[in-house]
């Protein structure tokens, strides 16, 4: 295992250490919710702990809190993203790609230099259980989407599985690892943008909306391939780029997916019936 490999994979656990402790506060203090899903989540992550740790670092989807924290959640300020930046990019922006990791199916890392910040871009998943198109925004995050779209491509995501589909709170399908493991990457990562560059307060509880697209990580500035798509509004802290949005004919799809559940009932885990998406295609 490389030494990036395993720094990646301390990190996935430190940060999964932290939103069990925050979990267990907002429980203490919510007489209703979730308690039930969110402790067979916790075991089933706990159970994925050594491999992660021992097999590299997961890009993973975590709500960041301070540790230390006396506001009750009545008193904790808590946002919806809106999709905008508040002050506007340049029309190009430089793009930095730093090699980590072994990258899967052959990857290549994408052009950085003079990349547009200005207009979308429109994506379309042809999965096995639908079609899911995207509007990709590069006014929001144009590193971002010109690696996703770089990667769609290359044809990276082509044959591959949504490995992770959470409910409750994080209600997400998480896409983009070739080795459907959770931990492959395409051997490059790079920084964060929208909205974690616009934030003073990394730990202010933040609403990434229903349909919203965001990257998982496994800490700051390690993006790489693997991102998730919101089906229902999500509750995290702002540390994962926001770089667009399903389309309604894509949600019609992704509400048939969270329909199914989660394998074996649990609150996260692979879906119930196989997400595969078989082509990718930018239009």
């Amino acid at each position: 295992m490389t030494s990036s490999n395993k720094k990646r994979g301390e990190e996935a656990l430190n940060h999964l250490e932290r939103e069990i402790k925050a979990r267990d506060r907002k429980e203490k203090a919510r007489p209703f919710g979730v308690v039930i899903a969110s402790v067979l989540a916790i075991l089933f992550i706990g159970g994925g702990i050594t491999y992660f740790a021992t097999q590299g670092g997961e890009e993973d989807i975590v709500a960041e809190e301070a540790e230390e924290n006396d506001a009750t959640p009545e008193e904790q300020a808590e946002i919806t993203l809106t999709g905008q930046r508040e002050t506007a990019l340049e029309s190009t922006v430089q793009c930095e790609y730093n090699e980590s990791g072994e990258a899967a199916n052959d990857a290549t890392v994408p052009n950085g230099d003079d990349i547009s910040a200005e207009g979308t871009v429109t994506v379309n998943f042809t999965t096995n259980q639908g079609e899911i198109p995207m509007e990709l925004d590069r006014a929001l995050a144009p590193c971002t989407v010109n690696a996703i779209t770089d990667l769609v491509d290359q044809g990276y995501y082509n044959d591959t599985i949504c490995h992770r589909m959470t409910t409750g709170g994080l209600a997400v399908l998480q896409c983009g690892d070739p080795t459907g493991s959770g931990s492959g990457g395409p051997g490059f990562q790079f920084a964060n943008e929208y909205p974690t560059d616009e934030m003073d307060d990394t730990n202010v509880q933040t609403i990434y909306p229903r349909g919203s697209i965001a990257m998982a990580n496994a800490g700051a500035d390690t993006n790489g391939s693997q991102f998730f798509l919101n089906y229902a509004d999500s509750t995290l802290a702002p540390n994962y780029t926001y770089f667009g949005n399903v389309t309604e004919e894509g949600l019609a799809t992704l509400d048939g997916i969270a329909e199914k559940g989660v394998e074996g009932g649990a609150a996260d885990g692979a879906p119930a019936e196989e997400v595969r998406i078989e082509s990718a295609s930018v239009a």
